[in-house]
Formats: structure tokens, C-alpha cells, sequence
């Protein structure tokens, strides 16, 4: 904004709190510190708010205070299990005074429930009487099965609809045959290549990669980078976090060769296929910078040949299964690649008739683009089977959890899920996080949130269809920055990171939705909860067995380190994670020199190095008190040394970093840049700069040691 500065007066904060929007909040550091009055009104404006003036303020007020008292049934209401006799569940609606009133549940499964009782008024409802309604209450028998039910409400012959979600109390761990805790490997799959790959690690890597570690060296989990998808264009975004929806997958990852149509190339189209894919794998040993382009631009004429090929009846009524379940959401993310590869990757710069998916010129294109939206909905199937198949081996390899999938924050700001549903997105902001000690000026990870009274109103339908997708195929989640499930920092369009807020969700809601889908599909959630956490929410993700982050160079007590022994049960502890330097690099400070070339230092690069010497040597001093290194061990040593501490906590999961194991030492992604770092575009190496293939690490002395520890 521009012009005198805004104060937060009484009707603003009123605002502000109906719409979940923090006024003020404490920052990593335990400050309180208060939010501008301007940027509550810029995030206002989002939610459909003028608040700039005193009389857009009261007009606001006024239309939610009468909205309170019309005629509705809730759009979905959220229980958990087990139900309480004594404490039943209430349901309460809102309807005209002396109405009669008949309440009853739908099943999922199918049947209908009508043993609910005669709806009662609520008698702290009468201020409602002076326009003609009041609230009516029922309670729900204790006995709901788990599920997505329908609530209805018939008054006075106008039937009413809602949802109704019953879900768990909490998930169960999925506890080693033996008793030992879970211990895995966490890879950034497009840079752990084999002489297979087609220049990225694909989905046949992931499936050798859990094999072999499950059975070999006795891992229970394999944790990946999101797969989400990447608009079908030459130049990719190369981050997994910025996917252009979070239900659908990359075809980049498809191993060509494993899709069972492949054996029924012709010999002609056989040697075109191999005539893409040779010289993307003599790149493999090359040590530059991933290609994706090249990759995708070879896999995407190899797929359309393989596509082309017949299938058989069987294979085909698998393929007409898969479409039926997914019904029109494909539909309209396969019309979105297919305009996206005529008009670009961003629909904001697409012809204006194409920029509503509701357009009438949409609906003309799709018949003339049938054959590419074909295409692309036969990529999602392709997908499917063969995360189907890696997981298979995972769990065929001795692995009590199997993959584990990563579900990012959010999406392209001009991506498929904005131009398909662009009324459940805040419009002029963007999601990131306030300054911290590792990220100092704050992040903009440039993606427009959910509006949490969209999400509601729409029964948090978005949400529960892509955790179902992620979940179809893995024993496990792990949801990044799963703070956002209780708030989001929001930004204002032109302003800096630090000139933002946070904007609270229905947390329950949510987690209870989380865990209903992780029980029916009987997975793991891992939480990633770290930077500026509020104390009680680690609680709250503990209370329902999902867990949380540790990370061994954040785990602190004050001034002092906080031995492994006092770290959290219900966590994934790790020693490093894709958002910090692999530990070799680590220990030499890398990250420091780093941030400061980058310009993201809130102080000088000498105080942060003379910090981060003093951290290694506490780390260092409390490895040799507990016997595991000498005082003058070697860095090797002492990443080896680390691992064993680690190993000391009580914590479920244990993640090893696959860059660890083979000794590399560059970061994979410097969170707070863009094209300033190659991030996400790195292939895994060793400490020499030398690339390291899947095929090699057998042969790795940092992985045998490692793992011995």
C-alpha cells in the first residue's frame, strides 16, 4: 500500500479473527511481534473483504453477523472416534422458527441412519428470533462407522445436504517384526540415476533402490521427493515443491521399458526408441547439471510411440477402470497439458477465451486436442501401474513401510489446479515463511493457498482426493511444512517475506481427515514440522499418531545441545535433509559460504562461520564424551559418528540421506533462491564431484560404514 499507514482498530481485528488472521505471533526467537494493519487489509482483500475503509469494515461485519442466522445445515462437520455416549455428538442447524425438523444420515457403504432423535431447539439461540430462526440440535448415535456420509436435514419439505467425516482416533505405528525400529534411505529420485536411467532416476529406479535395500541391507522404508507433476513442456520447473497440481504424477519418472506394451513395439519404432534413449544415458557420467529437457523431450516421443501400440482386452479394461476412478479431475488436468503444450505452462499467458476452464472456447478445444488429452491421461495410468509396482517391491523386499511418498505445500501459482479451480485459491498472495534462524530474510515459495473457508464450504473434497491419490500406492507420507495444516504465513503480492501473516485452518479438521485416509490406506504420516513451530503442535501430531521432524543440527535445548535421548518417539529422525548441505558439507561450513555469496545473511559471514565452529565443536566435544570419535576425528569420521547418535534416539523412523552414503557434499536446494542456485538440478556424487550411479553404491565405503552404524 501506498499513503499513510492503517491502524488496527476494533472492526479490523474483528475481521481479522473471523477470517483466521493473526494480528501479531511469535517468531522463532519467542518475540511477539505485531502485524502491520495494511497487510491485514491486503489479505483481507483476498478473502473478498474491503476493509479499507470504516464503512467497507462495518458493511463486512454486518453481512456476517446476518449470514450467522440463515437457514443452513453444515457443509461438512469432522468427528472423531470413538463417539461418547454421555458426550454425544451434536449436530446444529439453523433453521425458521417453529419448522418441523427431520434429521438422518446416509451411509457411504450405503443404508440410511434415522435414529438421530427429534431435532431440539438450542436455547442460546434466540437472537435469532428477530429473523425468524432459530438453531435446532441432534445428536449423532455413537456407533458411525468410519467414513464420507451424508447429513440431511428436511425442513419443511426442503431437503438440506451436508457431509458428515467419522474418523479415527489416531493411527497405529507399523511396528518390525522384530521389534528394532524403522530405518530407511531418503532420495531425491530425478539424481539417483542408474545405467538404466534415461538421464533422471525414474520409477524402475525406485523399484531396484527399495529392493535392494530392503533385502540386502535390512531397510524398512524408501522416502522420495514429491512426484507431483511438472507442466508436459521442454523447460520444466525443476522443483519437486512447485508442482502444477499435487494429485497428479510427472511423466518424467516413467521407466519406458516397463510398460508392458513396450514388448509390442515394432522392430522400426525399437531402434527410434533406442536412438532417443542412448545419448541420455551417456550423460549419466557426466557431472553437470540434470537436463531435464533433453530427458523429457526424449521420453515424450518414446511414450508416444509406445502409446500407439494396441492393447489387449484385458490390459484395456484395466486402463478403463483407472478412468472411470478418476472421472472428470483427469479429464480436466489432461485438457490443461494438452493446452499448456500449444500455449505454455502458464495459463495466465494463454489466450484470454482459454484462461477460465468454464470458457466456451475450452470446451471447443477439447475435441480438437482429443487425441493429446488421450495422451496425457494414458501417462497417469502408466504412472499409477508402475508406482503400483515399485511399492509392491518394497513390501516383497521385507519392508515394514515400504515407500514413502512426499506431498508438497502447494502449487503453481498459473498451474492446473488454479486454472481448474480457481475459486478455492487466495487470489494477490502468496505462501512462504517468516524470517528464521536458517532462512534470515524470510522464504516466498511464490504459491497462492487454499482460502480455509473455500476448502470448508467445498467439504475439504480438494484435500481428501489428493491425499487419496498419494496414498494409493505407498506406506507412507511425509507432508512438507505440515504446519500448514494449522496455519500458513501469507504474503501479499509485492511485498517482501517478512511483511506477511499467518492464517490460520481448521486443524482438526484436517488432521482428522489426514488420519481417516493414512488408516484406510494403512500408512505412515510423517509431519515435517520444523522452523517457527507453536510448542503445542507437536503435541497435537503426537496425540494423533503422526509424527513429527528431528533433525540433529536443530535439536536444542537454550544455549546447549539436546542429547538424542530426550529427542521425540513419534518423529522421522535424520541427521540431515534435502533442505541442508549433506553432512560432510555440513561440517566444513559450506552452507555459511553459501548463504553469504547468495546474500542470505542477516549478519556478517564471519560471525555465522565463527557460530557455526563453535556449533561442530559442541557436536564435536559430546561425540567424544560418548566414546564415538577421538577429538581429532577426521570429518568422515565424524559424519560416520553422527549417524550412530542419531541412532541413540528413541525416535520411530530413522532417515538416512542417500547423498550421505556415497559422500557427496553439494546442497540439493538452497531454500530462499531461485536461479541463483542449480537447485533440484544436481546428480548425486561423490566427495571428488564425480557422478555416482544406483549401480555403484554397493560398492561405496561411506555407505558401509554408515549403515553399520
Amino acid at each position: 500500500m501506498t499513503g499513510r499507514a492503517m491502524t488496527l482498530d476494533k472492526d479490523l481485528a474483528n475481521l481479522a479473527h473471523h477470517f483466521g488472521i493473526a494480528t501479531e505471533y511469535w517468531d522463532q526467537g519467542r518475540t511477539l511481534r505485531e502485524i502491520s494493519a495494511d497487510v491485514i487489509v491486503e489479505i483481507l482483500e483476498s478473502f473478498g473483504v474491503d476493509a479499507r475503509s470504516d464503512s467497507g469494515r462495518k458493511a463486512a461485519l454486518r453481512r456476517m453477523r446476518l449470514a450467522q442466522f440463515e437457514v443452513d445445515v453444515p457443509a461438512v462437520l469432522v468427528f472423531r472416534r470413538p463417539g461418547d455416549a454421555g458426550n454425544p455428538w451434536q449436530v446444529c442447524m439453523r433453521a425458521p422458527i417453529d419448522s418441523e425438523v427431520r434429521v438422518w444420515v446416509e451411509l457411504e457403504a450405503g443404508g440410511v441412519r434415522s435414529d438421530l432423535g427429534v431435532p431440539r431447539t438450542r436455547e442460546d439461540s434466540r437472537d435469532g428470533e428477530s429473523v425468524g430462526t432459530r438453531d435446532f440440535v441432534c445428536s449423532l448415535p455413537p456407533d458411525l462407522p468410519l467414513g464420507w456420509h451424508g447429513l440431511c436435514a428436511d425442513i419443511d419439505g426442503r431437503v438440506l445436504r451436508g457431509v458428515l467425516v467419522i474418523c479415527p482416533e489416531r493411527l497405529e505405528f507399523p511396528r518390525h517384526p522384530s521389534g528394532r525400529r524403522a530405518w530407511g534411505i531418503a532420495a531425491q529420485l530425478y539424481a539417483a540415476r542408474s545405467e538404466r536411467s534415461w538421464g533422471l532416476g525414474d520409477l524402475g529406479d525406485l523399484r531396484d533402490l527399495a529392493w535392494w535395500t530392503g533385502t540386502e541391507l535390512g531397510a524398512d522404508f524408501t522416502l522420495v521427493n514429491p512426484l507431483h507433476s511438472a507442466a508436459p513442456v521442454a523447460q520444466q520447473a525443476p522443483s519437486p515443491y512447485l508442482p502444477v497440481t499435487r494429485r497428479y504424477s510427472n511423466p518424467i519418472y516413467v521407466r519406458v521399458e516397463m510398460i508392458d506394451e513396450f514388448a509390442y513395439v515394432s522392430p522400426v519404432d525399437r531402434d527410434r526408441i533406442e536412438k532417443l534413449s542412448d545419448p541420455l544415458r551417456e550423460t549419466d557420467r557426466v557431472p553437470d547439471l540434470l537436463d531435464r529437457a533433453a530427458v523429457w523431450e526424449g521420453k515424450r516421443q518414446a511414450l508416444e510411440i509406445v502409446c500407439k501400440v494396441h492393447r489387449s482386452v484385458g490390459r484395456e479394461a484395466r486402463y478403463r477402470a483407472y478412468l472411470n476412478r478418476e472421472g472428470e479431475a483427469l479429464e480436466k488436468f489432461a485438457l490443461w497439458c494438452a493446452i499448456a503444450e500449444l500455449h505454455g505452462p502458464r495459463w495466465d499467458q494463454w489466450p484470454r477465451e482459454l484462461r477460465s476452464a468454464q470458457g466456451e472456447r475450452v470446451a471447443q478445444i477439447r475435441a480438437e486436442l482429443a487425441s493429446r488429452v488421450e495422451f496425457h491421461r494414458w501417462l497417469q495410468w502408466v504412472l499409477d501401474e508402475q508406482m503400483s509396482t515399485a511399492d509392491r517391491a518394497a513390501r516383497e523386499a521385507g519392508m515394514c513401510i515400504g515407500v514413502v511418498h512426499d506431498l508438497a505445500v502447494g502449487v503453481h501459482r498459473f498451474g492446473s489446479d488454479t486454472w481448474t479451480d480457481p475459486e478455492l485459491f487466495a487470489a494477490d498472495v502468496s505462501v512462504g515463511a517468516p524470517p528464521d534462524g536458517f532462512n534470515q530474510v524470510g522464504q516466498d515459495w511464490s504459491q497462492p493457498p487454499w482460502r480455509p473457508d473455500r476448502l470448508a464450504e467445498a467439504a475439504y473434497a480438494p484435500f481428501r482426493e489428493m491425499l487419496r491419490t498419494q496414498l494409493r500406492h505407498c506406506g507412507g507420507l511425509r507432508i512438507d511444512h505440515i504446519l500448514g495444516l494449522f496455519r500458513l504465513w501469507w504474503i501479499p503480492d509485492g511485498r517482501s517475506p517478512a511483511d506477511g501473516t499467518y492464517v490460520r485452518y481448521d486443524h482438526q479438521a484436517m488432521l482428522d481427515i489426514l488420519v481417516l485416509e493414512a488408516h484406510r490406506a494403512g500408512a505412515v504420516i510423517v509431519g515435517e514440522d520444523l522452523g517457527t513451530v507453536e510448542p503445542w503442535v507437536a503435541e497435537c501430531l503426537a496425540e494423533r499418531g503422526i509424527l513429527g521432524t528431528d533433525v540433529l543440527w536443530f535439536e536444542r535445548d537454550g544455549d546447549g545441545l539436546r542429547p538424542p535421548e530426550r529427542w521425540r518417539t513419534e518423529a522421522l529422525a535424520a541427521v540431515t535433509v534435502h533442505d541442508l548441505p549433506p553432512t560432510l558439507a555440513y561440517l566444513r561450513g559450506s552452507h555459511v559460504r553459501l548463504r553469504a555469496e547468495l546474500g542470505l545473511l542477516a549478519r556478517p559471514e564471519s560471525e555465522e562461520l565463527a557460530a557455526h565452529e563453535r556449533e561442530i565443536g559442541e557436536w564435536r566435544e559430546l561425540l567424544a564424551g560418548r566414546g564415538l570419535v577421538r577429538p581429532d576425528a577426521s570429518d568422515e569420521e565424524m559424519v560416520v559418528a553422527l549417524h550412530r547418535l542419531a541412532a541413540w534416539s528413541p525416535a520411530l523412523m530413522l532417515a538416512v540421506a542417500l547423498p550421505d552414503l556415497c559422500g557427496d557434499v553439494r546442497t540439493q536446494n538452497q531454500p530462499g533462491t531461485d536461479d541463483e542456485y542449480p537447485n533440484w538440478r544436481l546428480p548425486l556424487c561423490g566427495p571428488d564431484g564425480k557422478p555416482v550411479l544406483l549401480d555403484d553404491l554397493p560398492q561405496r565405503p561411506e555407505l558401509a560404514a554408515i549403515v553399520g552404524a
